[in-house]
């Protein structure tokens, strides 16, 4: 359980280093990126603790499987509490489609 709180919380500061910056086009892309990258380290002060903690109890494969579901997730609210945009029947197609990837990666 801690693993999957550390990554949603890695993740949260992931998607703002990656994606917070569009909604304010008129700052210079390297006010942006320097931004992104000192948000980025707090993500990274998560993501590694993560992923020491989890693997064991998770193989690799499935651990990167468990962050790409948390970060689908967090990105589509993301984008449609910050950004307004909406998601359509074909995101949540290939959203849907992921998470069955995710279940063939947890089979034995």
């Amino acid at each position: 359980m801690l693993t999957v709180l550390l990554l949603i919380g890695s993740n949260v500061f992931m998607t703002f280093a990656w994606y917070g910056h569009l909604k304010f086009p008129v700052v210079p892309l390297w006010k942006v990126i320097v931004i992104s990258w000192a948000i980025a380290f707090f993500e990274y002060c998560l993501m590694v603790p993560a992923n020491r903690y989890g693997y064991g109890q998770f193989t690799g494969a499935q651990l990167k499987t468990i962050q790409e579901i948390i970060t689908l997730s967090i990105f589509a609210g993301f984008s449609i509490l910050y950004l307004g945009e909406a998601l359509r029947w074909n995101h949540l197609a290939g959203f849907a489609c992921l998470v069955a990837a995710a279940f063939f990666m947890f089979q034995k």
